[in-house]
């Protein structure tokens, strides 16, 4: 389970050409330890053969259109849990916090959140350890293998093994209408509420402090 798991979490990065470069290693990977169907393993291997014969830009072109632009297909899972709420922050820490004391440390730039690290990190833990944080994420998994599905894409075999290892079964699900990528990235209106579509609780009222000239100036001149 553990390297079909990290060929998993390499699929889902960017591919670029050293990724390509790995392809043969990747299927040798998933098919040698035999952690995934035999069905799984053909809807892998499809997606694989399409990274083989597209053109490098077009291979790149297609992942940064899947991943990058819209909600619904995000590979950041509190973006389909929180949003922009307040609550992804703290969620973000804890999931880090577990990451660490596991002794897996991100690259600089990486979230912990993000779908290959969550994959990374369970590619560490014994397989029935692994199992069970996978399904604490399977509902989530599904629902982005809903939005690959609906879109056509190879990529949606990643997720449904994914869910595979996590011992359940994907499952069609209702997707939201996702806004178009300029409604979604729109800056709120100045002082038109401090609510943002990802929070728990957008309807109730935002607190707002008030501080005093006074008290600034003396902050100020205190630094």
């Amino acid at each position: 389970m553990k390297y079909t798991l990290r060929a998993l979490a390499a699929l889902l990065s960017y591919p670029d050409a050293e990724l390509r470069a790995h392809v043969p290693d990747l299927r040798a990977a998933l098919v040698d330890e035999g952690a995934l169907s035999a069905a799984r393993v053909a809807e892998l291997d499809a997606l694989l053969r399409q990274l083989e014969r597209a053109r490098p830009l077009e291979a790149e072109a297609e992942y940064v259109e899947l991943f990058d632009r819209g909600r619904a297909t995000s590979l950041h899972l509190f973006e389909h849990v929180h949003g922009d709420s307040r609550d992804r922050g703290p969620a973000m820490v804890d999931l880090g916090q577990t990451y660490s004391q596991a002794g897996l440390d991100l690259a600089p730039d990486e979230l912990p959140d993000y779908l290959p690290a969550v994959l990374e990190f369970a590619s560490t833990q014994p397989a029935p350890a692994a199992r069970d944080f996978l399904a604490e994420t399977a509902h989530i998994l599904n629902a982005i293998f809903n939005a690959l599905e609906t879109r056509g894409s190879r990529y949606a075999a990643v997720l449904n093994a994914a869910v595979e290892l996590a011992g359940e079964k994907v499952r069609a699900v209702k997707l939201p209408p996702e806004p178009e990528i300029d409604e979604a990235w729109t800056e709120p209106e100045p002082f038109g509420g401090c609510s943002s579509a990802g929070q728990s609780r957008p309807e109730q009222p935002q607190t707002v402090q008030f501080v005093r000239k006074a008290d600034m100036h003396t902050t100020g001149a205190a630094q």
